[in-house]
């Protein structure tokens, strides 16, 4: 969630910013029709970033040209912060943290090359003995950085251990530059944390697999609304939407691929789900995936019927059959009408 987004004014209401997966700078010079169809934006999309990864000044702002005169996007963010060795090999991602002076010299090339905002993600630094992202904060600002994320682990932590706020609390004695938090935000506790901690806004990543409904439920608590849970029913359906449209963007064979991952995420939502998780790893289609779901529907919708037929259900209904209709009478049908009834609005707490 942002303060401001496009021209980072923090006076504009709070906004959601969607930020893409990386895009190799060797690969999105070398194979520019297939990088051309990863710059897909959708209209919904907006306001949104896309993100590039890569260690040479000179092929990142060619990348960064190209994904100016292609793509729709707002945002034009440099990955400086990714952790894992695929990236960091080529001296990309995280690997940066060891050059600051580079890192300067590629947004000051970025921002003499590039009309649209120019942002990047790093983390607090290579390792504990090597903090250095008040030092990259400074050099980001001075070379014309409009905003930068930080995600409160070091390189070495990888995904591990506990994010640490102090870090915030060190890049922002450093700058005033527009400063986005990421790491471990879950709940509205986090989030206000983070911004108390110096942050004009937050990034959400793993927190939102399998829960696309993070955003507007942490938007509400913020504002002080009520939120109410999705129920079983909603998360099968969009799980499956999900994979409709990914169906749509790809191929069948490729959507089904990728959502092996995305439907467990959701699936660890569910009550009872361990089995079915099992089988979502290896689906190949569409067909396969909705029988699975619809399996996970209908024992659902048994287990609720068992659990509600108790005695706490019949102590129910005969509340509600001498309160409201006297002449109802409880039955196998009658406790699995409300068992769907339970099934469709049960919130996932």
């Amino acid at each position: 969630y942002l303060k401001g987004i496009g021209n980072f004014d923090p006076e504009k209401a709070l906004e959601a910013c969607v930020v893409t997966a990386n895009i190799d700078e060797y690969r999105g010079i070398g194979s520019y029709t297939k990088t051309i169809s990863m710059l897909k934006v959708s209209k919904d999309e907006h306001p949104i970033a896309m993100q590039l990864f890569g260690s040479s000044v000179e092929t990142l702002t060619e990348a960064a040209k190209i994904v100016e005169k292609e793509c729709d996007s707002d945002i034009i963010d440099i990955n400086m912060g990714c952790p894992v060795n695929k990236v960091i090999k080529s001296g990309s991602g995280s690997a940066l943290l060891k050059e600051p002076e580079k890192i300067f010299e590629i947004i000051k090339s970025l921002k003499a090359n590039i009309k649209k905002p120019i942002t990047i993600k790093i983390r607090a630094g290579w390792d504990h003995d090597s903090i250095n992202c008040d030092e990259v904060g400074r050099l980001a600002e001075a070379a014309g950085v409009d905003a930068i994320t930080i995600h409160t682990r070091t390189r070495s932590m990888m995904y591990r251990g506990n994010a640490n706020l102090e870090y915030i609390k060190l890049i922002r004695k450093a700058t005033n530059c527009f400063l986005i938090g990421n790491g471990d935000i879950k709940t509205v506790e986090d989030v206000k944390a983070y911004l108390d901690a110096g942050c004009d806004a937050v990034m959400i990543g793993r927190a939102a697999l399998g829960n696309p409904w993070i955003f507007e439920k942490l938007k509400k608590e913020l504002n002080g609304e009520e939120y109410i849970e999705p129920s079983v029913e909603e998360v099968i359906d969009t799980l499956l939407l999900h994979a409709r449209r990914l169906i749509e963007l790809t191929c069948e064979k490729v959507a089904m691929v990728e959502m092996r991952t995305h439907a467990v995420w959701y699936f660890k939502r569910l009550p009872n789900s361990k089995q079915y998780r099992l089988k979502l790893v290896n689906i190949s289609n569409y067909e396969e995936l909705k029988n699975i779901c619809d399996e996970y529907k209908q024992k659902a919708c048994y287990y609720f019927s068992t659990l509600y037929s108790s005695n706490i259900l019949c102590n129910f209904l005969d509340t509600f059959a001498v309160t409201f209709v006297p002449s109802f009478k409880y039955s196998v049908e009658s406790t699995s009408l409300v068992s769907k009834i339970m099934f469709k609005r049960l919130p996932l707490s």
